[in-house]
């Protein structure tokens, strides 16, 4: 597992729970406390004596970074799986080069963060081709629902269709309990009220209770969420494509990064209405 961030950290340990021999590697130190139960070795020389060799980085441009020191230890028949949300263009480019050396490549992005790893729930879209993707599927599988999508690249563009979906309605929950808080409804009533109808959603059950107790503790950073935004619109802007509300909701995003909390749940937009 290379990136033991708080989505990697969780992978590595239900990974070893359901019976595979996992090590990790971070790029930076961490502290014991936070990688108890993690076999972590030093280098990625070390790193790339695996079979499968799993990323779960910041972006793209991370995951190029550490390929770069990966790349001279690797050998045939092994298999790389990204896990986070890379460029859709980079991945196509990644798996072709790592195929002229006969290694595998699946990107395979995630949803539900670290609750759904720990709840083995996590919605999992693989791109690569058939016979990576199998391979991947049976280590992934336990972990959540593996979606085939398509080729290199396919995988990270569907993260990307997730990604616009997941914060706008972020957005519209913080938006629904702000008028509710502030005309002085229960917002635990509110939330009940709405179980079941079209306004219902995992995002209504599990990021509501986040906003109505006022708790930001990051599940994932917002910075993540605004890097995935810009992400979205770069593509949707290849394609000739215009998305309003992706941007607008961009814009609430940079506004929480630039006021110093960006290290903040992406729940606190409500905490943003409401300031």
């Amino acid at each position: 597992m290379l990136g033991l961030g708080l989505m990697g950290r969780p992978l590595a340990r239900e990974l070893a729970a359901s019976g595979h021999d996992v090590r990790g590697w971070n790029r930076s130190q961490l502290a014991p406390e936070l990688v108890s139960g993690i076999t972590v070795v030093p280098d990625l020389g070390q790193a790339a004596a695996a079979e499968t060799l799993v990323l779960m980085l910041l972006d793209s441009g991370a995951v190029g970074e550490v390929l770069a020191g990966l790349e001279p230890h690797l050998r045939a028949g092994q298999l790389l799986v990204d896990m986070g949300t890379s460029r859709p263009a980079d991945s196509v480019e990644r798996a072709v080069r790592l195929a002229e050396r006969g290694i595998g490549w699946v990107d395979a992005p995630v949803s539900g963060g670290p609750p759904a790893i720990v709840e083995r729930r996590l919605a999992i879209m693989a791109g690569g081709g058939d016979d990576d993707v199998r391979r991947a599927e049976r280590l992934l599988s336990p972990l959540g629902r593996v979606v085939h999508v398509g080729g290199p690249g396919a995988g990270h563009a569907v993260k990307l269709v997730n990604q616009v979906v997941v914060p706008l309605t972020i957005e519209a929950v913080a938006e629904a309990l702000a008028l509710a808080e502030r005309c002085g409804l229960d917002l635990e009533v509110v939330r009940d009220a709405l179980r079941g109808g079209s306004a219902d959603s995992r995002i209504l059950e599990v990021h509501a209770s986040r906003m109505i107790a006022h708790d930001y503790a990051p599940a994932a950073h917002a910075t993540i969420m605004l890097k995935d935004l810009r992400l979205v619109e770069e593509v949707a802007a290849s394609v000739g494509l215009d998305l309003p509300h992706v941007e607008s909701t961009r814009g609430r995003y940079e506004e929480l990064v630039a006021r110093g909390e960006g290290e903040l749940d992406s729940t606190a937009l409500h905490k943003l209405l409401l300031d």
